[in-house]
């Protein structure tokens, strides 16, 4: 139980310091990142090929996937995004099919398909998810924010889904210790 003490204690240091250096960005250098991420992203042949895109919808100071989503909606890519409902422990991923008209403000201030347009997508038809975190190890392994939701969402995911993580370079630390629980993603993006 004391190793388990040392890596939550040292997840949240982790959290804070990233935190701190994702909130120092300019929004100019955020989104110069981003295209250079989305860029790489595009032109990976799983991207291409993928019929379902499940994507989370950025927040300021992460990788912005604004415009990911709505290129791929222009291109007839499927697009979900997560729903997180108040109560509730798992993720819904909705279809969308407009970014700006479809989505409202939800917990956590995370924008997420208004509450009557919610149209759920099976997990057999998710071909690639796009996971965010606040920092990752070259393996893989994910330090999200702590509530879990990602974790559960993403256990339940089919073998044959690529997990994708996007995330600047300062991002990438060492080692992200994990707890049972933690799944790692199969691919890691930087802008580097």
């Amino acid at each position: 139980m004391a190793d388990n003490s040392k890596i939550i204690l040292y997840k949240k240091r982790v959290r804070k310091e990233i935190l701190s250096k994702l909130k120092s960005q300019k929004r100019t250098e955020i989104l110069k990142k981003s295209l250079v991420i989305k860029e790489k992203l595009f032109k990976l042949e799983e991207f291409k090929k993928a019929r379902c895109v499940i994507a989370y919808v950025s927040m300021a100071e992460e990788v912005d996937t604004h415009q990911i989503i709505d290129e791929s909606i222009r291109a007839g890519k499927i697009v979900g995004v997560p729903v997180i409902v108040k109560g509730e422990r798992d993720l819904i991923i909705s279809q969308i099919t407009n970014r700006k008209g479809e989505l409202e403000i939800g917990p956590y201030g995370i924008h997420q398909p208004k509450q009557d347009e919610i149209k759920p997508v099976p997990f057999k038809s998710m071909d690639l998810i796009l996971v965010p975190a606040l920092a990752y190890d070259k393996d893989g392994n994910r330090l999200g924010r702590g509530k879990g939701y990602y974790d559960r969402f993403l256990e339940k995911l089919p073998e044959y889904a690529l997990t994708i993580g996007l995330c600047f370079d300062f991002q990438v630390v060492e080692s992200a210790p994990t707890l049972p629980h933690d799944i790692p993603v199969r691919v890691l993006l930087t802008d580097a």
